[in-house]
């Protein structure tokens, strides 16, 4: 197994318990540099002090990926039913090796709102008037803008779409538009569509804890918005955000010699009694 995968597996021992969701990830994952000093505590850790400031390398360590939670999802439309009755996805009872078409096997990327609950850190810098997220797989980053200007009216689409926020009390709500359709939602092939209207809600609950939750309005995926609960992630004082490329050949080396052979069933051994 490729010695970047070893290494971020021993960075995240609670996702040995669910090996699929972490090797799925790909050969050309790298670990996050720990050499970093420690960042600065706050001068209090009040809600107060804090319920402004989000920055930091935020690591979420549910074992469940309950960010986006699929018991929740609302009926699909026919046209989300189609885009989801053609996904074949790496992980859950509809996953067969070899089968996958997840379009991050060819190194697409994840995008959001995916992004923000796979098991990789992020990062989030504020500066007047944006907010930057930096994400660690496939090495994304996304502005957000806080200088109170509206969404746009008809935006480009984009993997990434674009994005506003602004406070309302201790909650930093993010709202994104001008979604392209080619990411999935989740790792079991929902869809995304050109119309989808995401909403992300933050909240710092003490130093070390940020609340995220998503809510996605997609009319043409959907037949109602999916709310999905709170995820919290940890803060990661000492981490550093690390290269994390998609190389579409390492993509398939690993996929031939790790991720397909694991998801084969061994063979029945009848007829070998006595052996």
């Amino acid at each position: 197994m490729n010695i970047n995968l070893l290494n971020r597996l021993r960075r995240y021992p609670a996702y040995l318990l669910v090996g699929c969701s972490v090797l799925s990830a790909g050969p050309a994952a790298v670990h996050a540099q720990t050499a970093a000093a420690p960042a600065a505590a706050p001068a209090s850790d009040s809600p107060g002090a804090l319920s402004h400031d989000l920055s930091g390398v935020w690591m979420p360590y549910s074992i469940h990926m309950d960010g986006i939670d699929e018991k929740a999802r609302p009926p699909l439309t026919p046209w989300g039913q189609a885009r989801f009755d053609a996904a074949a996805p790496l992980v859950g009872p509809r996953a067969v090796a070899g089968k996958e078409n997840n379009p991050a096997l060819h190194c697409e990327p994840e995008a959001v709102p995916k992004s923000l609950v796979l098991p990789n850190p992020f990062e989030i810098i504020q500066i007047p008037g944006r907010v930057f997220q930096f994400f660690e797989q496939y090495h994304l980053w996304r502005t957000i803008w806080s200088d109170g200007r509206p969404l746009p009216k008809d935006p480009d689409q984009s993997f990434l779409g674009y994005s506003v926020g602004h406070w309302e009390g201790d909650t930093y709500i993010v709202d994104t538009i001008g979604f392209n359709d080619k990411p999935w939602v989740d790792s079991y092939g929902n869809p995304r569509s050109d119309q989808m209207h995401l909403v992300e809600r933050y909240r710092r609950l003490d130093h070390d804890t940020l609340e995220m939750q998503i809510i996605m309005d997609d009319p043409k995926s959907y037949t109602k918005p999916w709310i999905s609960p709170p995820q919290k992630f940890k803060l990661e004082p000492s981490w550093e955000i690390a290269e994390f490329f998609c190389i579409v050949d390492e993509e398939n080396t690993y996929g031939d010699a790790v991720r397909k052979p694991a998801g084969v069933a061994p063979e029945s051994k009848k007829g070998s009694k006595g052996r």
